[in-house]
């Protein structure tokens, strides 16, 4: 069963008139507790506060809430863990209140069951119909409006792993569940999330591992033809680490032949 912790809200319980759930008002994380600790515990920490920056409301994590975590990594080693930090809440409408206070939940699940298959045997990826429409001023964050991604789930065919994903551009821009890092010889190419798409904490820590193994790592445009010519393709997110990528849609992949070294380098 889920466990669930509501802090910052009146009594403990998260109001009908929260603004997550009015309007998606709000951010998450979703963590890995390993070996007694949350992997980059501090970075998930510091993307929420600049992520409540960017929606225009202040929060910041304090010394009772990374005690909690910390235990709470103790108590449930090989777990999801998930913050979601509302706005808080507010009246009828659009218009945000001019006081908000925020209200994080903090939620714990098992890792997905098939993960470490996907780790030991990588995966393959469908190209779904659903595109990302362009937000520049919500690309990147976390935020709760995932709609987009609903809708994705529901294209995904039975028996297949994974999917990927474009803009409405036709650009390359992520999975359903991850980003994604495109390996030609020395020079590694991630998409650039300018316009939509989410900024994981992993796909920041695989680009600072890349370089510091002497790849070229870029930021950049991707379309599906730059795509198809990599030689090898890794999906990421904070649960699952790096994976190989094996297939997209006709094409076969071998795996990375570094990629356990940038898993030992992550883990």
């Amino acid at each position: 069963m889920t466990e669930i912790w509501v802090a910052d809200a009146p009594n403990g319980m998260l109001s009908p008139s929260d603004r997550a759930l009015a309007y998606g008002d709000g951010l998450f994380a979703t963590m890995l507790s390993s070996g007694g600790a949350i992997q980059f515990l501090d970075i998930h920490l510091r993307r929420l506060h600049d992520g409540a920056a960017r929606l225009g409301f202040s929060w910041t994590a304090g010394e009772a809430l990374r005690s909690h975590l910390v235990q709470l990594a103790i108590q449930h080693p090989a777990h999801c863990i998930k913050l979601l930090l509302s706005r808080g809440s507010g009246g009828r409408g659009y218009q945000p209140p001019t006081s908000p206070q925020p209200v994080l939940l903090i939620s714990i699940h098992p890792l997905p069951s098939h993960y470490q298959q996907w780790q030991q045997q990588g995966i393959k990826l469908v190209r779904t119909q659903v595109q990302l429409g362009h937000q520049p001023l919500l690309a990147g964050i976390k935020h709760l409006n995932r709609l987009e991604q609903v809708l994705i789930k529901t294209t995904i065919p039975s028996g297949v792993e994974d999917v990927w994903v474009q803009d409405c551009d036709g650009q390359v821009i992520e999975s359903s569940i991850g980003n994604l890092f495109f390996i030609s010889g020395e020079r590694v190419m991630t998409p650039a999330l300018s316009y939509c798409g989410v900024a994981g904490v992993m796909r920041q820590q695989i680009m600072e591992q890349l370089l510091d193994m002497g790849l070229n790592v870029t930021a950049t445009a991707v379309s599906p033809q730059l795509m198809f010519s990599a030689n090898h393709i890794l999906m990421s997110n904070s649960l699952l680490g790096a994976v190989a990528v094996t297939g997209v849609d006709n094409m076969d992949y071998q795996p990375w032949p570094r990629l356990p070294e940038l898993c030992h380098k992550l883990s």
